[in-house]
């Protein structure tokens, strides 16, 4: 399957290939294994020393991606539009914000200085920017208090299957 990142004026942002892996009550599950490469917009490709597992929400706002402990982060989900799914391609407009889980358990909301630039350079409509910042304060309370998918062990099965 084709992951696809784009930014609110529609150009590419990451995209990369993956596997899919399944659907659970969380969503759609895709994975990459170590080695796999990517890249952030027409910029040269991008190789991923470690494997990682994404959830795509059916009806939310995000896109998490859940990594093995040798990453620094064990978990990294960015604030989005709702993923669309055509064929084998989801794709989502990357809204900026993050919430970011270290491998140390510190939670922390990352790019908020690129979410207040790009809502003046790409003209986010109100309503977008009132969803984004709602989804960003629901995730930190759901990542620090490891909430169901974000709990630690709903993505391990998933993560399994490309280790």
């Amino acid at each position: 399957m084709r992951v696809v990142f784009r930014k609110y004026d529609g150009s590419l942002h990451w995209h990369h290939e993956a596997l899919l892996l399944g659907e659970d009550e969380h969503g759609v599950w895709a994975g990459c294994h170590a080695g796999a490469e990517g890249a952030k917009g027409d910029g040269p490709p991008v190789t991923w020393p470690t494997p990682f597992v994404m959830l795509f929400p059916r009806e939310a706002w995000w896109v998490a991606l859940f990594n093995t402990e040798e990453h620094s982060s064990a978990l990294y989900v960015d604030v989005t539009t709702v993923p669309e799914w055509q064929d084998d391609e989801v794709s989502m407009v990357d809204l900026d914000l993050d919430v970011v889980k270290r491998q140390t358990g510190e939670v922390y909301l990352d790019d908020v200085d690129e979410f207040s630039e790009h809502q003046h350079r790409y003209g986010y409509p109100p309503d977008v920017v009132t969803m984004a910042e709602e989804t960003a304060r629901m995730l930190m309370r759901a990542v620090a208090d490891g909430a169901t998918p974000f709990d630690g062990f709903t993505h391990t099965r998933w993560l399994a299957e490309v280790c």
